[in-house]
């Protein structure tokens, strides 16, 4: 009885009474375990940022790829040249146009003997670069020739400025000049001061 009772004590303090090891490894795995979830959330911690200044590298590196390519586009060197050069151009065409601004005064209708130039009060010469104010057309005229009688407003509305349709009205007669527009038409044989015709709403066009 004694020796049953012996062997239970025995087995009771090989189960009970000596868990040491056992519980040093439990307590040690637990500490195993959370030093691998440590590290785990170290290995992924450093993975983030390894990450992440992946990226700022790359966003970086895409960044100056674009200032660079800004800073080295043509463009903005050749368009202020281009434009300089047609401004340049456009300033050398104004030029002979303003050089070309002088006009009649006053202004002078005449016949064919009529020198054709500048008119003024010293230099008498008929206007040949008259324009109507009223149909927005230039004044035609031809030497040695006045016109019919038969001649219409519709007539010089429909025939205007053709001079194949318009010499079917035209009758020679030396000396004379007839000058006409899309909507008036004159006779002239002597030297005359437009402001005399105050039908015709004729200026001078600028010589």
């Amino acid at each position: 009885m004694a020796k049953d009772l012996d062997e239970l004590l025995d087995e009771v303090e090989s189960k009970f009474c000596r868990p040491d090891p056992l519980r040093l490894g439990m307590v040690e795995r637990p500490r195993g375990c959370v030093g691998g979830i440590l590290s785990n959330d170290r290995n992924q911690a450093e993975a983030k940022e390894n990450l992440r200044s992946t990226e700022t590298f790359a966003k970086e590196d895409d960044l100056d790829s674009l200032i660079s390519e800004i800073f080295e586009e043509p463009n903005f060197d050749k368009k202020p040249f281009k434009l300089k050069s047609k401004s340049s151009g456009n300033t050398s065409v104004r030029a002979p146009i303003q050089g070309l601004g002088k006009s009649c005064s006053p202004v002078y209708l005449g016949g064919s003997t009529a020198p054709c130039g500048i008119g003024t009060n010293t230099s008498q010469r008929a206007c040949d670069h008259l324009r109507c104010v009223a149909c927005d057309f230039w004044v035609v005229s031809y030497d040695d020739f006045m016109w019919d009688k038969s001649c219409d407003y519709l007539f010089f509305r429909n025939n205007m400025p053709e001079f194949h349709k318009l010499r079917t009205k035209l009758v020679k007669k030396k000396g004379t000049r007839a000058y006409a527009c899309q909507c008036s038409w004159r006779t002239i044989e002597e030297l005359t001061d437009l402001q005399t015709e105050h039908q015709l709403r004729w200026v001078c066009g600028k010589h």
